[in-house]
């Protein structure tokens, strides 16, 4: 990376500074960054998507397009109940529908010109770990759908609910959510750019994102925040938003995972003949 020495690095995990890690490293260590560097991980995402408008768009209008296909089915076969569900259940699978776009990044990192294709081509070798990781995701959805279908029975039944009853209702949906919200958000924030760049492992992977969102909990509660606040960004626009903010979201998670995690230690994953790693 251009900026590995960025003054808002403060320090590395505790034991992990001045060395590399070893094979028997389990996790990889991490940076501590401050509570405002999302905002610079933003900025690098959206100059991202400028530099390849067509791309991030066609990307972005498939996954709108699946995206409206399953609200459609959602609302087909449960009604508003479902519909809710499964937009709320969004955040289990968004970070898989960006899964091709961290290459895209990896390619304007080292002066490259991105294409679809290599993208594509890319994908292949890590496609596996994500499809492993794709499983875990779907098992813990399916699990929230069934939670939230349970949490309905706290719905008020009178014909002119209270506030009060309506408050009580969402407070206890919500809480469910965050649990299950919280576990995705800290797993995902970083082990799927890992697996797309690097020789890694689901587990080790997954234990080096939510190892680092832990030690960064100010600028990983910023984070999580923009993600939420764009992404029902994107549902308030009839899904239409998300044309742009699947995305940038991905563009922006790459940048947050070059600059928070060490990952020196792992072979970088083959890439395409034409994409030569830099990094």
């Amino acid at each position: 990376m251009t900026d590995s020495n960025n003054n808002s690095r403060k320090s590395y995990n505790p034991g992990a500074a001045g060395r590399n890690v070893n094979e028997s490293t389990f996790v990889a260590p991490c940076r501590i960054v401050s509570w405002n560097r999302p905002f610079t991980w933003l900025r690098r995402g959206w100059s991202d998507f400028r530099a390849v408008p067509r791309i991030s768009r066609n990307y972005g209008f498939f996954v709108f397009v699946i995206s409206a296909l399953m609200a459609w089915l959602a609302w087909a076969a449960g009604g508003w109940v479902l519909l809710i569900v499964m937009l709320t259940g969004f955040v289990f699978v968004a970070p898989l529908l960006a899964f091709a776009l961290y290459s895209v990044s990896r390619q304007l990192a080292i002066g490259k010109r991105p294409s679809l294709t290599f993208t594509l081509r890319a994908i292949r070798k890590p496609f596996a770990n994500a499809m492993v990781y794709g499983l875990v995701l779907l098992i813990v959805f399916l699990i929230w759908a069934r939670a939230g279908s349970m949490v309905h029975i706290f719905f008020p039944v009178d014909s002119r609910p209270s506030w009060a009853d309506i408050a009580t209702f969402l407070a206890i949906g919500s809480a469910v959510g965050a649990v299950f919200a919280g576990f995705t958000f800290a797993a995902s924030a970083f082990s799927l750019p890992m697996l797309a760049n690097r020789d890694v492992d689901v587990v080790t992977a997954v234990v080096s994102s939510i190892n680092a969102v832990l030690r960064n909990k100010p600028a990983m509660i910023v984070w999580a925040s923009l993600i939420v606040l764009l992404t029902l960004v994107g549902m308030a626009t009839a899904l239409l938003g998300l044309i742009i903010v699947i995305p940038l979201l991905g563009y922006t998670t790459w940048h947050a995972y070059r600059d928070v995690l060490d990952v020196s230690a792992w072979d970088t994953l083959p890439v395409p003949q034409r994409e030569k790693e830099g990094d």
